[in-house]
């Protein structure tokens, strides 16, 4: 019981900690060899970067952190299959992840929506589930521009699947609190939907940089 313990904290401590680095951050240091944050925000730097490095970057921008969210769900897997428990270790690594992309450590407890992460997560700990989170987040996020709205129904797919399909107490338990870490998370943004200040994506091209250059 004591190693089953140590082994969960363990998982907590790496794969929060993994959830609070910025994708941003890394692929700065190690793909793009540029900081990537001064790019912009939200609007501005989805249209900067895809004027820059146009959509093979933002390719390249979602593996890195495909390999960010899928490492620590890994590393808890291994761990866990010591006592013969590695579902548990997804799930458990999983949970800690999305709490660390929600409410990361290293930028004052201030996350993003946290849909790819919900989506790895789902899928490391049922496929329907993830299936389902996955292109809930696409299908809304593409027809309302609102990654919030994505992430929400996201959530709320997982929770319906994982009550219907996965079955043990535990796995099920740490499944929806996964989903519903990320469903707090964006909750409020319903809000700032009705009082239209919430961020929305844009797919016109930013050309404001252009007014920078010399002639």
């Amino acid at each position: 019981m004591i190693l089953y313990w140590i082994l969960l904290l363990i998982i907590a401590f790496v794969a929060y900690n993994f959830g609070s680095v910025s994708t941003l951050s890394i692929a700065s240091v190690f793909v793009f060899h540029r900081d990537l944050h001064r790019i912009g925000k939200k609007r501005l730097f989805i249209s900067n970067f895809r004027r820059l490095y146009g959509y093979p970057g933002f390719a390249k921008l979602l593996a890195v952190e495909l390999v960010r969210d899928f490492f620590p769900i890994l590393f808890g897997s291994i761990l866990m299959s010591i006592p013969g428990h590695a579902d548990i270790g997804r799930a458990f690594a999983g949970f800690c992840l999305v709490l660390g992309r929600v409410f990361p450590l290293y930028n004052r407890f201030r996350g993003s929506y946290a849909s790819i992460c919900l989506v790895v997560s789902m899928l490391c700990i049922n496929t329907s589930a993830g299936i389902a989170a996955a292109v809930l987040v696409a299908l809304v996020t593409w027809f309302t521009r609102y990654p919030s709205l994505g992430a929400i129904a996201g959530a709320l797919a997982s929770i319906l699947v994982v009550v219907l399909v996965v079955d043990g107490q535990l796995l099920t338990t740490l499944s929806i609190l996964t989903a519903a870490v990320v469903l707090v998370k964006n909750l409020p943004a319903l809000v700032r939907i009705s009082q239209k200040k919430e961020f929305q994506l844009s797919l016109e091209e930013d050309i404001s940089y252009k007014f920078d250059q010399k002639f």
